[in-house]
C-alpha cells in the first residue's frame, strides 16, 4: 500500500508556526512600486460583480467613459476562469496631487443604455477597480462597535430610492466618485508606497451655466470655488435621453501601514472571534471524539487478538465468532473493482494537490495579491498528480488479479476529469448565453483540454506503468475459493443506514470551516485563514479514517466480510451532507432569484461535493486497508 509519511519534527514545527502567527506572512505577487511626487497612477478596471446573480461582467459591458483605447492586461489562467477581466480605464491620478470635482466624461443615455444600467442597479451589481495590484473598497462603519470599519470590495453601481413624497421608486447612478489613496512615505528617499485604495461613491445631478463645451465649470462641483460633492441629496436619475456627467476627487492620506502589511486591513474578518471559537470548539470535540474511539478500538482489538491466539485446538477456533471467522473471504476482491481502483486513484491525486496546495497556501505563495494564483495553482498541481493517480490504481488492480493495466489507466485518466469537464461545458454554455465575462473563451478551454491530454493523461500512464510493474501486494491470509454466506445482518448495520451514519461525523469537522469558504466563493469576500483551514483538513482526515475503522470493525464483527465498496462509501458520504449544506446555505443566506445563477450555484456546488466524495472516500478505504491488514496479519491462522 503506498502510504503519506511525514517526518515528525517537520508537522511540529509546522504547527508551532501556526500558532506562534495565526495570521502567516505572504510572499506578494508582485514587487513593491516606489512612487515620487507627480508620479502618475494608473487606475485600472475590473469585473462588475453581484452576489445576486453570480454572473461577472467587464467594465466596460456598461456604458461607463472610456479611455481613447481599451488594452486588456495580461492574465493568468486563474484569473481567466474566475471570470477577471482587468482593462485600463479613464482616471489618472498624480502622486500626492489632490484632484477636485475632474470632469470624466459626459453620456446622453439611450433606451439601451439606461436599460441596461437599471438592469445592474436592480442586481445590486459593483463596479471593481485596481490600484497598484490593490482592490478599491467602500469603506463602512459598524454600528454596533465604536471605531469599527468593514470593507466592502468594490463600489455599487447605483442605488434604488424615491423622491420625498413620491411613492414611485426610481433608480440612481453613483457618477461622482470620491477616492483615497492611502500611502506609505520613505523619510529618507522622499519615495512612497500605496497602502490603500479607497471609495465614497456619490449620486449627483451636476449642474452648469449655458451650452456643454470642455470647457464648461460645474456649478455643482467646483474647483476653483473649492466646492466638493458630500452627500447625495439631488441625486443623478436613470433615464432615457437625461444627461449625465462623471466626475471624480481623488485625495492621498499619509499612513503608518508599511507595504509588506497593506493586505492585512483588508485580510481581517469582522467575526474573527466567531471563527475562532468555532474552530477550536470543533477541534475539542473532535480529538475527544477520536481519543475516545481509538481507546476502545485499540482496548478491544487487543483483548480479542490475545484470546484468539490462546486458542490450542481447531475446534476451539471454530466455535469463535466475529471478525476472525470471515478471514478466507475478507481480502477477496470487491464487485466493480476496476472502478473502485478509478476512484482510489483519483482520491490520491486529490489528496496530493490539496496537501501541496495547503503547504504552499501556508507558506504565503497564494497571496491574494497575485490575483489567480489559487486557481491557477489548483489545476497545475492536479494535473501533476496524475503520476501518482495511475500508481495507486494500478497497485490496487494488481493486488485484484487484474491483468489488463491499460484499460484501469484509461479510466483513472479519463472518468472523473471527463464528469467535472462536461458538466463544466454545460455551465460555461449558461454563462456564455448570459454574455458574460464569467464565460471561459475558446482559447482557455483549448488550453485546458491541452493540459488534461498532453500532461495529466501521459503522467497517468507513468504512474500506471511503474505501479504495475512492481510486485504484488501480499495478502496476510489466504482467501477461500468458495465464499462465505454472509449471516442476516441486524437493522442498524443495513448498508445505506451505516454509510450515511459514517459521514456525518467527518461533515460536522468541517462544517463551520465550510460556511467561511462558501462565504469567501459566493460573497465575493477573500479568504486567507489557511491555518486553519490546515487544522481543519488535518481533522478531516483523522475523522475520515476513525469512523471507517469503526465501523469496518463492526462489520466484520457481524461476519459481513464486503467491507472494500463500504469503507469508501462510509467516509465519502459525507460529500451527501456538503451538498445538502450548500443546498440550506443557498436557501438561508443567497438572495439568487435568477434560475441561470441558481442552476450555477448548484452545478458548481455538484463538482465540489462530487470532488469532496472522491477525497474523503479514498480517506475512509485507506484508512480501513491498512486496518484490515494489521488485524488480520495479528492472528494465527492455520
Amino acid at each position: 500500500m503506498a502510504g503519506h509519511r511525514f517526518d515528525v519534527a517537520w508537522i511540529f514545527s509546522l504547527v508551532a508556526f501556526f500558532f506562534l502567527r495565526a495570521h502567516c506572512f505572504y510572499l506578494p505577487g508582485v514587487a513593491p512600486e516606489d512612487f515620487k511626487k507627480g508620479d502618475p497612477l494608473l487606475v485600472k478596471v475590473n469585473k462588475l460583480t453581484s452576489t445576486k446573480t453570480q454572473l461577472p461582467y467587464s467594465y466596460y459591458y456598461l456604458p461607463f467613459c472610456q479611455p481613447e483605447h481599451i488594452v486588456d492586461s495580461a492574465e493568468n489562467l486563474g484569473e481567466v476562469l474566475r471570470g477577471d477581466r482587468i482593462e485600463n480605464s479613464p482616471y489618472v491620478f498624480k502622486m500626492r496631487e489632490p484632484q477636485m470635482c475632474n470632469i470624466v466624461c459626459r453620456k446622453i443615455l439611450d433606451k439601451k443604455a439606461a436599460k441596461a444600467f437599471k438592469e445592474k442597479i436592480d442586481d445590486e451589481y459593483r463596479v471593481n477597480m485596481i490600484l497598484d495590484n490593490l482592490p478599491l473598497v467602500v469603506p463602512i462603519r459598524r454600528p454596533d462597535q465604536e471605531n469599527a470599519v468593514v470593507y466592502q470590495y468594490g463600489y455599487h453601481v447605483g442605488l434604488r430610492g424615491q423622491y420625498a413624497g413620491s411613492k414611485e421608486e426610481k433608480h440612481f447612478i453613483h457618477n461622482h466618485l470620491t477616492f483615497t489613496v492611502k500611502y506609505h512615505k520613505d523619510p529618507l528617499s522622499g519615495s512612497a508606497r500605496i497602502v490603500g485604495f479607497e471609495v465614497k461613491p456619490f449620486s449627483v445631478k451636476h449642474e452648469y451655466e449655458g451650452e456643454w463645451n470642455e470647457k464648461t465649470r460645474l456649478t455643482t462641483c467646483d474647483p476653483h470655488a473649492k466646492r466638493a460633492v458630500t452627500s447625495s441629496e439631488s441625486p443623478q436619475e436613470v433615464e432615457e435621453k437625461k444627461e449625465i456627467i462623471f466626475t471624480y476627487d481623488v485625495e492621498f492620506q499619509e499612513s503608518d501601514i508599511k507595504w509588506a502589511s497593506r493586505w492585512d486591513t483588508y485580510l481581517l474578518m469582522a467575526d474573527d472571534q466567531i471563527h475562532w471559537f468555532s474552530i477550536v470548539n470543533s477541534l475539542m470535540i473532535v480529538l475527544f471524539l477520536s481519543g475516545m474511539v481509538a481507546m476502545i478500538m485499540l482496548r478491544t482489538l487487543y483483548r480479542d487478538i490475545s484470546k484468539y491466539n490462546q486458542l490450542e485446538t481447531q475446534e476451539e477456533a471454530q466455535e469463535e465468532t466475529g471478525w476472525k471467522l470471515v478471514h478466507g473471504d475478507v481480502f477477496r476482491p470487491p464487485a466493480n473493482s476496476d472502478l473502485l481502483c478509478m476512484y482510489v486513484g483519483t482520491g490520491v491525486q486529490f489528496f496530493g494537490m490539496i496537501l501541496v496546495m495547503m503547504i504552499f497556501a501556508l507558506l504565503g505563495f497564494l497571496s491574494p495579491s497575485n490575483r489567480g494564483g489559487l486557481m491557477t495553482a489548483m489545476l497545475l498541481l492536479w494535473v501533476f498528480m496524475g503520476l501518482f493517480a495511475g500508481y495507486s490504481s494500478a497497485r490496487l488492480y494488481k493486488l485484484f488479479k487484474g491483468t489488463e493495466w491499460k484499460k484501469i489507466t484509461l479510466k483513472t485518466a479519463f472518468m472523473f476529469p471527463a464528469t467535472v469537464f462536461a458538466i463544466f461545458f454545460v455551465l460555461n454554455a449558461l454563462i456564455w448565453g448570459q454574455k458574460s465575462s464569467g464565460a471561459v473563451p475558446f482559447g482557455t478551454m483549448f488550453a485546458l483540454v491541452l493540459l488534461w491530454f498532453g500532461i495529466s493523461v501521459p503522467l497517468v500512464f507513468v504512474g500506471s506503468y511503474f505501479g504495475f510493474k512492481k510486485p504484488a501486494t501480499e495478502d496476510p491470509v489466504k482467501t477461500n475459493k468458495i465464499p462465505r454466506q454472509i449471516p442476516e445482518q441486524a437493522w442498524y448495520m443495513n448498508p445505506a443506514f451505516s454509510v450515511l451514519i459514517g459521514g456525518i461525523l467527518p461533515f460536522g469537522a468541517v462544517f463551520i470551516e465550510l460556511f467561511f469558504i462558501l462565504t469567501s466563493i459566493w460573497l465575493h469576500q477573500f479568504y486567507y485563514i489557511f491555518g486553519f483551514l490546515f487544522i481543519v483538513f488535518v481533522i478531516l482526515i483523522i475523522t475520515c479514517a476513525e469512523i471507517t475503522v469503526v465501523l469496518c470493525y463492526f462489520q466484520l464483527c457481524s461476519e459481513d466480510y464486503l467491507w472494500w465498496w463500504r469503507s469508501y462509501l462510509t467516509s465519502g458520504s459525507s460529500a451527501f451532507y456538503l451538498f445538502l449544506y450548500a443546498a440550506f446555505y443557498f436557501f438561508t443566506k443567497l438572495e439568487i432569484t435568477k434560475p441561470v445563477s441558481g442552476v450555477l450555484y448548484f452545478g458548481y456546488m455538484l463538482i465540489i461535493s462530487y470532488s469532496f466524495f472522491v477525497l474523503t472516500g479514498t480517506i475512509g478505504f485507506y484508512a480501513c486497508f491498512w486496518f484490515t491488514r494489521l488485524i488480520y496479519s495479528s492472528v494465527k491462522i492455520d
